[in-house]
């Protein structure tokens, strides 16, 4: 018999990209209008079936449009790509995606995602050059040794520390950075590289699904559904202390069965590779810290804390990061006292060794633009919200997370997903008699647990960075998504009553 097995990501994703196009010959067609803002002339852009009708930014604009968003979110910049228009589904012409559309979709998920993309690749470079140093192995010795016999405090600090980043700004794609620096750390502590993992995608994915300040899908689906985004927040500030301390809980069981016994780990059979290729130190080597290598982890570390600071206050995006990070390894190069020629060779091979993961992205975005392009989108979302009518108010919170699960496969951007959806499904928390913050936390619960395995989101690309399986992933962390399904489901319960 033979067993089938994906070897790759990439084949995953090519395997869900050639199923999304089938379904665009499946499934009808059609597009909500939408209304975008035009700030050149002050006015309202409304586009339905290809044709654009300029209107009068005005409130009352909305308000006959029946867009609970006060107009500053438009004029101020807070809202800025198109709105869908309740009420506007319409069936169009079908615009199946072929065998050439199927070719073509992750070139142009590349091309799309070519931001993050650089990103990822820069920050290869400035690892390459980092490894070149021996900073690295100087500073996780240093760290092992301090943390002898309280190596659990490695666990439980960064798991907070990411969450935390996660539910105040959406600290997410930005994580990708911190595989390749803390795995190692993690396998010196004598864990695996799944515990590493663990504390760092679980951490933000926790952190983003109880989002609290988070700009990018509390404030947005907060303005698109028309209340302030401190409605609720109450809420959302304890149910992110339950779900972090389920995570960590769940990640310091799993870690001192492996550091007990070591065959237990999901990954054994990787152990040896992963040592070669993240633990430096199992090897016993000590490695001294010197003023040289202090200084280059310092600049090392001021990359991070400029990105988050420009992030979270300055409205940063991915140029101004992956800038960051060429100045950084530049920077650590001038001191380490690099030639050219080195310096070209460890940069470029460092970030040849994430360009697997930038093919990810790629093809990964190349999945929604197919659903775009295919006008199935819109379709998808008009019959999810189709379901929930009729419903009592227990049921239909309830329904509605599990429907945000499947929309997020789909749709894996947050803030995406906010802007397109909202509108639609805000309006029908009036007619349940609840409060639309409850939609914004279905919205915020259904996606951000479903990220944890979502395979259009980040989670293979992270998995490329660290070398381990989506089969092996999905073994550990399945145990924890459903005791966070069931816990959504009584908070969300509970929230309606």
């Amino acid at each position: 018999m033979i067993k089938l097995k994906f070897s790759s990501a990439q084949t995953i994703l090519l395997v869900i990209a050639a199923l999304v196009a089938l379904l665009t010959w499946v499934v009808p067609s059609g597009k909500y209008d939408n209304l975008s803002y035009n700030a050149a002339d002050n006015t309202f852009i409304r586009k339905s079936l290809g044709k654009s009708i300029v209107i009068p930014a005005k409130q009352a604009s909305l308000d006959a449009l029946n867009i609970k968003i006060p107009l500053k979110k438009f004029t101020e910049g807070a809202i800025t790509k198109p709105i869908s228009i309740p009420n506007t589904y319409k069936r169009t012409d079908s615009n199946s995606q072929g065998f050439f559309e199927f070719v073509q979709s992750p070139i142009k998920g590349i091309i799309a995602a070519s931001d993050i993309i650089f990103l990822v690749l820069i920050i290869g470079g400035l690892i390459g050059i980092m490894n070149m140093t021996g900073a690295f192995d100087a500073g996780i010795f240093w760290l092992v040794t301090k943390l002898k016999g309280k190596e659990y405090i490695l666990i439980i600090l960064t798991t907070t520390l990411v969450a935390l980043g996660g539910t105040t700004f959406g600290f997410a794609e930005e994580t990708l950075a911190f595989f390749p620096i803390l795995i190692p750390v993690f396998i010196a502590a004598k864990y695996d590289a799944m515990v590493g993992l663990a504390c760092i995608f679980l951490g933000s994915s926790v952190g983003t699904m109880c989002s609290t300040t988070n700009p990018f899908s509390t404030i947005i689906a907060s303005d698109a559904a028309g209340i302030n985004w401190t409605t609720g927040l109450e809420g959302r500030i304890l149910m992110f202390i339950i779900c972090v301390t389920i995570s960590i809980l769940y990640i310091l069981r799993y870690a001192k069965k492996i550091k007990k016994d070591p065959t237990k780990s999901l990954i054994f059979d990787q152990k040896e590779a992963m040592e070669s290729h993240f633990g430096h130190l199992s090897k016993g080597e000590i490695v001294l810290l010197t003023n040289k290598l202090k200084l280059i982890l310092f600049v090392f570390a001021s990359c991070f804390i400029i990105m988050i600071i420009g992030v979270a206050l300055l409205d940063w995006w991915f140029i101004e990061m992956t800038s960051v990070f060429l100045v950084g390894a530049i920077t650590i190069g001038f001191i380490a006292k690099i030639n050219e020629s080195d310096f070209v060779n460890a940069f470029s091979k460092g970030a040849g060794e994430l360009l697997g993961v930038a093919f990810i992205i790629g093809i990964a975005r190349g999945v929604s633009i197919l659903m775009d392009d295919g006008l199935i989108s819109d379709t998808v979302l008009f019959n999810a919200s189709a379901l929930t009518e009729g419903m009592n108010k227990g049921v239909f919170a309830n329904a509605l997370f599990f429907i945000y699960n499947g929309l997020s496969f789909f749709i894996p951007s947050s803030s995406g997903m906010a802007v397109l959806t909202m509108p639609i499904i805000s309006p029908l928390a009036d007619t349940v008699g609840i409060g639309r913050e409850i939609i914004v936390n279905t919205y915020q619960y259904g996606q951000g647990l479903f990220a944890i395995i979502n395979p259009t989101g980040l989670i293979l690309a992270s998995l490329a960075i660290v070398k381990i399986g989506f089969d092996k992933w999905i073994k550990f962390v399945m145990p924890l998504v459903i005791v966070l399904i069931l816990v959504s489901m009584v908070m969300l319960t509970i929230s309606v009553y």
